[in-house]
């Protein structure tokens, strides 16, 4: 197949010239290795393709009706030719990050804002999931790239840490005001409505394994489905939230919540961009780890 499309080119070649000599000027070889070119395709479809005249060479019914197809086809490969260096000259590609809402919106956002900002041409897909559906997504190679909590096990992820983050328990004065009117209570946990993310959630799972180690059974769980909402419904007094400090610091500071102390502090984790180690680095993907590694360093 390969020789074949090396005759195909002479053949293309010439019939576009309607010259042997401009044809061997075009392809930069002789003019006897065209003559030999032309006549072993010829040979190959058993037609004769062209018949010389005073002028050089013409195309016979047979030879026009290839050339149609043969121009068609190398014409279609130059327009894969110039999209691919118009790729590389313009930084074109395309990148699926998976994330979390909450992770996207206070972390993931801000990365993108100056990193489209360098590479304005490369396409971005988000998938906003859990940190388990990116992670099976990343392993499945599905996504290029993940913004999570970092993996207990990174035996299968490249792992780039860019933040830290505290989970904390939060709510208004009005409620815990309030809650110490109606309740005579010793624990806080025992006697207030907790404000959680679903089980499945990773940060769900952290404070999960906290509440064991330290021997808390919350008796009254609302469950919601996000950290925004955890937010506000912990600021409409709805009850204590399990927050993630760093996402309300603009209400701790103006009193809005205020910060639960606990005896033990819930250990702190990291946050970063993960990548599958078998993972095929595009060259959009290299350039958004370079950047996030240059980021933090």
């Amino acid at each position: 197949m390969n020789n074949l499309l090396s005759l195909y080119n002479v053949f293309n070649t010439v019939a576009a010239t309607g010259s042997i000599s401009q044809a061997a000027k075009v392809l930069y070889v002789s003019q006897p290795a065209i003559s030999k070119a032309i006549t072993n395709l010829e040979e190959c479809l058993n037609q004769v393709l062209f018949v010389r005249n005073s002028r050089g060479v013409k195309l016979t019914e047979e030879g026009q009706i290839l050339y149609k197809y043969t121009k068609e086809a190398f014409d279609i490969l130059k327009q894969g030719e110039d999209h691919i260096k118009r790729i590389q000259e313009l930084g074109i590609g395309h990148l699926k990050i998976g994330v979390s809402a909450t992770l996207c919106k206070y972390i993931l956002l801000p990365y993108l804002d100056r990193f489209l900002k360098t590479y304005p041409h490369i396409k971005i897909t988000i998938e906003s999931q859990s940190t388990i559906h990116t992670l099976k997504q990343l392993e499945n190679g599905t996504l290029d790239i993940g913004l999570v909590a970092k993996p207990a096990n990174l035996k299968m992820y490249e792992f780039i840490p860019v933040a830290e983050i505290e989970d904390v328990f939060v709510a208004t004065k009005d409620y815990l005001d309030n809650l110490r009117l109606r309740e005579k209570y010793e624990d806080l946990f025992s006697a207030a409505t907790i404000l959680l993310l679903d089980e499945e959630n990773i940060s769900r799972k952290h404070v999960e394994e906290y509440f064991k180690d330290n021997n808390i059974i919350p008796q009254h769980i609302l469950e919601v489905s996000s950290m925004d909402l955890l937010i506000e419904f912990a600021k409409t007094s709805l009850g204590v939230a399990c927050v993630i400090k760093e996402f309300v610091s603009d209400e701790l500071n103006s009193g809005r919540l205020i910060l639960i102390p606990l005896k033990k502090p819930i250990n702190k984790r990291e946050v970063g961009f993960c990548y599958s180690k078998s993972a095929y680095l595009s060259d959009s993907l290299k350039k958004l780890i370079d950047f996030v590694r240059l980021k933090n360093e």
